[in-house]
């Protein structure tokens, strides 16, 4: 299978090759697109190197899908010509995901909403997947009227420029900031744009890419998207209240039991999930599952995920999977 990576030169596309090759996804030609700048470089994937080209170079390979993770304006741009052209897009930005036509899709949740026309499919936002990975389950038994989410993202979110911003504060180096203020020792409760209602533009992308994957409008969510100075991976303090009674050991099981998800959960022994446990691992990590004690038919819990890995790349590759087991691509 030909598969085009736009954005293959950045931490999200690097991570994308890699996811790839671990999850043996059967790439026979490898295109990597980035920009102009970097066309004519070369990428490694699977022990062979394969030379960066330009969009509109990729277009005319005719490949059977292209993962896209290059920013939304490159989105914008370029996802319809591959489109018009027959080739599938997975997108990882955020240009398509509220969009009616396209489909926001995290294959566990909602997989089955792909038919074989969707030629844009777009990948939700890291702090969203996570989180409603967990959610479903839960939704399905006890159905949730209401979750409150605070979320502390890894500067890997941000992307190089962080990374290096953070490392650049604890060797006491001044370089170039990702960031208005310093991020080592420091947490700032911003993530994107402020919008009119005074929250982040990230913070009502998991309000309205929860209700949009969830398939429903009634549930109820409000969020606290905050960057803190870790690698790794993205956690989130979340907080669901039901319609419905639920027993703490039965939702715990229910998790258990849901693909894709890990509870680590042992407080007399201090195990809960962090980012460290969770970098270079596929799957959502969930712990401190406890009845909130101030109201009813409420739940407390702590989500935790690589947010390049199951936040973007994985998630992206599974969707791919996905199609390629239908024989859509």
């Amino acid at each position: 299978m030909k598969v085009a990576v736009v954005g293959a030169t950045g931490l999200v596309g690097s991570k994308m090759l890699q996811v790839l090759t671990e999850r043996n996804f059967p790439v026979t030609e490898l295109i990597p697109v980035a920009s102009e700048k970097s066309v004519g470089k070369e990428v490694t994937f699977k022990g062979k190197t394969w030379k960066v080209v330009n969009a509109a170079t990729a277009i005319a390979m005719k490949p059977n899908v292209a993962i896209f993770s290059a920013g939304g304006g490159t989105s914008l741009e370029w996802a319809p010509k591959f489109a018009e052209a027959g080739i599938t897009v997975i997108d990882n930005s955020s240009a398509w995901r509220m969009d009616p036509s396209k489909k926001l899709v995290v294959p566990e949740v909602n997989g089955d909403a792909i038919t074989r026309e969707d030629k844009i499919i777009a990948n939700p936002n890291c702090s969203t997947i996570q989180m409603v990975l967990v959610l479903k389950p839960l939704h399905e038994k006890y159905k949730i009227k209401r979750v409150v989410v605070s979320t502390y993202q890894s500067v890997t979110g941000t992307g190089v420029k962080a990374v290096t911003q953070l490392m650049n504060e604890r060797q006491g180096i001044s370089g170039e900031m990702a960031y208005a203020y310093p991020i080592d020792l420091n947490v700032i409760p911003q993530i994107d744009v402020f919008l009119d209602n005074g929250y982040t533009k990230e913070e009502m992308k998991m309000v309205n890419e929860t209700k949009k994957i969830m398939r429903d409008d009634s549930i109820l969510v409000t969020a606290t998207t905050v960057r803190i100075p870790v690698m790794g991976g993205h956690s989130e303090s979340v907080n669901i209240e039901f319609e419905n009674e639920y027993d703490v050991k039965e939702l715990r099981g229910l998790l258990e039991q849901t693909p894709g998800v890990v509870v680590v959960d042992d407080p007399s022994k201090a195990q809960y999930p962090m980012p460290k446990d969770a970098h270079d691992k596929d799957e959502v990590f969930v712990g401190r599952i406890r009845r909130d004690e101030t109201q009813p038919k409420t739940v407390n819990m702590w989500i935790v995920a690589d947010n390049l890995r199951k936040g973007a790349a994985t998630n992206a590759v599974q969707i791919a999977e996905y199609l390629s087991g239908k024989n859509w691509l």
